[in-house]
């Protein structure tokens, strides 16, 4: 039986340590991979152009190929008619018998290894004679005879032209039809009218929330959006057409729970939100519709946000009418989304990074991954772990069927066998698995693309054919875009079929060059996939996030051995949860170590000062990237032969990585020694820093950005953070609150009492509970001290007590509090900025007044205040509100800076700082310094008149 395997392709000879290894000699079948590469850029070129376009390129694609199809070969068919005077015979064919007949004998019988050495290298000389004889003949020959033999010689070219026209022809096709259903129809007009309609629609893909934005001091709330088919729409005048356009549904907050009917059409458990808490009632309602749910409902059409979207247009659900659901999902969608709910009821009482990331790692269910998690998985490139692949559909059927190689062999391996099942029982059960697969994470392009992708893979891989993989390759990237023609664009998609060629291309070579220098078969394996998905991947992922990462392949590396088991267990806990609950749980429990242990290489990459690196986020910049690749590639080959060198580059590489703040201040200069006070470039917010020890700092504010202030941290060595203040609650003041605890010891957070906007009060407080840090007010009068810092609290003022309320005093401004009050004792603020926490802070000498937001009102309370006498000649003045027109001049003239600091953010629609304002400043005798113009400040030095004191940019 194995005689007959072993013609059937390269047989795969057992390693040193007894796992298969296929036989990898011989060249690559690239035959089908231009028809491929013709069909995609076709389908990306035509899908949204016009349908003119698309009709004209399939027509000349069509023609052409049947052109070339069918003009004869010279010397007619099976090469009838040789002329006399073309040149001998070509035995290459039976030299290459024979040489591989050589091989196998080498394969086969240790005691003839010789002879098939030989006889392949007589083989070699043979062809390569033939070769010689047949170009002396082309010389001798007239140019008749050259042209003939040229025409014969290369007669395939004709064919493969062929296929590459009608392939482009077939996508072109496939493109025009499938734009041409984002054009038909009512609901494009429509949306470029901005009409009013109520539609029927139906759900297409899982709904999502989308991520909170910072727009000026406040956050957008989350939307409910999901995609969706309209099936029919009603004008405001009553007309009623029917149609089947693809359009974004967007639900806000305010909008109700969509009415059930009889057929019903929610899952049971909605998902939680990103951050893993409850949603309200409503948007966790619309959360768990199911794909296939009909529902009506009233809003208004518009354009798509980006073009050449597969999005016709957007439509915002109004609450009135309420929505209603007209049609439940099919049989098939409930099913997938029972077992969907029962692996988060069975995930719901695991540890929180495993609660959040062991659904991602089954079905793709990303609802409970934080920013944070998601964040860290962005940083080190295991995002791809988030999403389901075709390694998730790997493991499975590997578990099935056994390691590669070993599928069609007496000795194969897996559970198949275990139950006696046959070749073809098997093949069955694995198509089964795969559909069951797809269907329980959604028919989404991506699933298809994942299904598609790793079930060639592994037939590939099990049936000892790695040559057969880049065919099988191409045929299943020609089959999806002729199928869905917008997964030309997808970026994912791209970064899919990139990844598997380079498995495919790069990693068996570089496998069998690390094993040649001693690395052990597995890990040499491993480390070759992991460099060469990277490698190849990498310019794209640099296009999208404008970033390289450093620490790619050690994470993978450290990921990948817990993936396999998180991805198993957890399927198992998916199929166990709707008959035994409790074995469901325990299955989960046992799947959350790898769980855990993947989510920790992910934060603890992500925590490396020098994780990534800055990149153009552009295609030249991809193009660039590439280039920088491959030299990288080139010189890594002569490296491999000096050890020293390769150990002086790793270490060069860790040190980069750790970035060691003594050698990044010598090397960068920041942050300069002996720094106070820094204010971190977070664009339009606030976030600044004081020292307060080695590696530690009280910070004052965390921006509108989590990763900006956490990237500035970083670059100041900031650890630990003694107290976190933030003035008060708007969203470009504490929106940044996780970057700031993200990796860093936070002992408290004190903040203002008055807790508006509510939202995002509320979301502070929801965080410091998530990691036990306790949260205080500040009040005016309070002082406290830690390292070499002093500060008191200026404002607000203690609230007034709720029998004694101010009296009204008809002589003073509004908000302004009486004249000898205190610290303005009693005063209610008109709004979250003028009950900003203000500080008066002592360090090294330096007296610095950082106001926060305060506006006119407040600062004329803080001039009219006892503690205006310890304002007057600071050193250093954070100006309030990022330097906006609204200020008290008397307050300026009181404080009279050595220094101002602005922090406003570039191109800022609010016009930040005000021209007014830094006049005033520069008149007062100050040296303004703003954060859009010139980037993250330090102030060091001594206080006082006399004092030195200095500002740095950071470069």
């Amino acid at each position: 039986m194995s005689r007959v395997l072993d013609g059937t392709g390269p047989r795969a000879e057992p390693e040193r340590d007894g796992t298969p290894r296929t036989d990898r000699s011989g060249p690559m079948d690239l035959r089908l991979v231009p028809p491929a590469l013709a069909a995609w850029a076709t389908a990306a070129l035509t899908v949204d152009a016009p349908g003119a376009w698309a009709a004209v390129t399939a027509a000349v694609g069509l023609v052409g190929g049947a052109l070339l199809l069918s003009v004869r070969r010279p010397g007619g068919a099976g090469g009838a008619g040789r002329a006399e005077t073309d040149p001998p015979a070509d035995d290459a064919v039976a030299a290459r018998r024979r040489a591989s007949t050589g091989r196998a004998v080498t394969g086969t019988s240790t005691g003839t290894a010789s002879t098939g050495t030989a006889v392949t290298g007589q083989g070699r000389w043979a062809e390569r004679a033939r070769w010689a004889e047949r170009v002396r003949w082309v010389e001798r020959a007239g140019w008749a005879e050259r042209v003939r033999w040229v025409r014969a010689r290369f007669g395939w070219a004709r064919a493969a032209v062929a296929a590459v026209l009608l392939c482009a022809a077939a996508a072109a096709a496939s493109a025009g039809l499938h734009g041409a259903d984002v054009r038909r129809g009512p609901v494009p007009e429509l949306a470029r009218r901005y009409a009013a309609v109520t539609a029927e629609v139906e759900v297409s893909g899982d709904p999502w929330l989308s991520r909170p934005r910072v727009r000026g001091d406040h956050a957008a709330p989350a939307a409910v959006l999901a995609r969706a088919e309209v099936r029919g729409v009603e004008e405001a005048d009553g007309r009623r057409v029917r149609t089947r356009t693809p359009v974004l549904l967007v639900v806000d907050p305010d909008v109700p729970v969509p009415e059930e009917s009889a057929a019903g059409g929610r899952s049971s458990g909605p998902p939680p939100d990103r951050a893993g808490q409850s949603v309200p009632a409503g948007r966790a309602a619309w959360l768990g519709l199911l794909p296939s749910t009909r529902l009506r409902v009233a809003g208004r059409l518009a354009p798509g946000l980006t073009g050449g979207d597969r999005i016709a247009a957007v439509l915002r659900v109004r609450g009135r009418p309420e929505p209603r659901i007209v049609a439940g999902p099919s049989g098939p969608q409930r099913w997938a989304g029972r077992l969907r709910a029962g692996l988060r009821d069975a995930t719901e009482d695991l540890p929180g990074d495993a609660r959040a990331l062991l659904p991602g790692l089954v079905v793709g269910d990303t609802s409970r991954i934080t920013p944070e998690l998601d964040h860290a998985f962005e940083e080190t490139d295991l995002a791809h772990t988030l999403a389901v692949s075709g390694s998730n559909l790997t493991v499975l059927l590997a578990l099935l069927i056994g390691p590669p190689g070993l599928a069609q062999r007496a000795e194969r391996r897996g559970l198949a066998p275990r139950l006696g099942l046959s070749l073809r029982a098997t093949a069955l059960l694995a198509g089964a698995l795969t559909l069951g697969f797809v269907v329980v994470c959604r028919p989404d392009p991506s699933v298809l693309r994942a299904a598609a992708c790793g079930a060639v893979a592994l037939l590939a891989l099990a049936t000892g054919r790695r040559r057969s993989l880049v065919p099988a390759l191409a045929t299943a990237v020609l089959l999806l875009v002729l199928y869905d023609p917008w997964l030309a664009r997808s970026y994912g998609f791209l970064l899919s079929v990139l990844a598997t060629g380079a498995l495919l291309v790069l990693a068996p070579g570089w496998s069998e060059a690390l094993r040649r220098r001693g690395v052990r078969p597995r890990l040499a394996e491993a480390l070759a996939a992991a460099a060469a998905a990277q490698a190849v991947c990498a310019p794209v992922v640099a296009v999208l996030s404008a970033r390289v990462s450093l620490v790619a392949v050690p994470c993978n590396l450290l990921a990948e051995v817990a993936v396999a088991p998180a991805t198993v267990l957890g399927f198992a806990a998916l199929a166990a949860a709707p008959v035994a609950m409790p074995a469901a749980k325990l299955l989960a429990w046992w799947a959350s170590w790898p769980a855990r242990w993947i989510a920790g290489v992910a934060r603890t990459g992500a925590a490396l000062p020098g994780a990534g690196v800055d990149w153009p986020g552009s295609w030249p910049g991809a193009l660039a990237l590439a280039v920088v690749t491959v030299a990288v590639v080139l010189a890594g080959r002569r490296l491999l032969r000096r050890p020293a060198w390769c150990g002086l580059l790793a270490v060069l590489l860790v040190l980069l990585v750790t970035r060691p703040a003594p050698l990044t201040r010598v090397i960068t200069g920041w942050p300069p020694p002996g720094w106070r006070f820094a204010m971190c470039d977070v664009g339009q917010g606030d976030a600044t820093v004081l020292a307060a020890g080695e590696g530690a700092g009280v910070v004052v504010d965390a921006g509108p950005d989590p990763a900006l202030v956490d990237d500035c941290l970083r670059r100041l060595g900031v650890t630990r953070v003694p107290l976190l203040v933030l003035t008060h609650f708007h969203a470009d003041h504490v929106a940044g609150l996780p970057g700031v605890l993200r990796g860093r010891a936070v002992a408290a957070i004190e903040t203002t009492a008055f807790a508006e906007p509510a939202d995002q009060a509320e979301f502070v407080r929801r965080e410091a509970a998530e990691r036990h840090i306790p949260v205080t007010t500040a009040v005016a009068g309070e002082e406290r001290r830690t390292g070499p810092l002093t500060w008191w609290v200026l404002w607000p003022p203690p609230p007034p007590p709720p029998s004694l309320p101010p009296p009204p005093s008809p002589s003073r401004s509004p908000g302004v509090p009486p004249v000898g009050q205190g610290a303005g004792a009693g005063w209610e603020p008109d709004g979250p900025n003028d009950a900003s926490v203000a500080l008066l802070v002592r360090t090294g000498g330096l007296r610095l007044l950082l106001l926060g937001d305060l506006e006119p009102p407040a600062q004329q309370a803080l001039v009219r205040s006892p503690a205006a006498a310890d304002l007057a000649g600071v050193d250093v003045l954070k100006v309030a509100h990022h330097g906006s027109a609204y200020q008290e001049p008397e307050l300026l003239r009181l404080a009279a800076p050595r220094v101002a600091l602005v922090s406003a953010g570039a191109g800022n629609p609010y016009g930040h700082p005000a021209p007014a304002t830094t006049a005033a400043l520069r008149a007062g005798g100050a040296v303004v310094l703003r954060t859009d113009r010139d980037g993250a400040l330090a102030v060091t030095g001594t206080g006082g008149r006399g004092g030195r004191m200095g500002v740095v940019r950071e470069d």
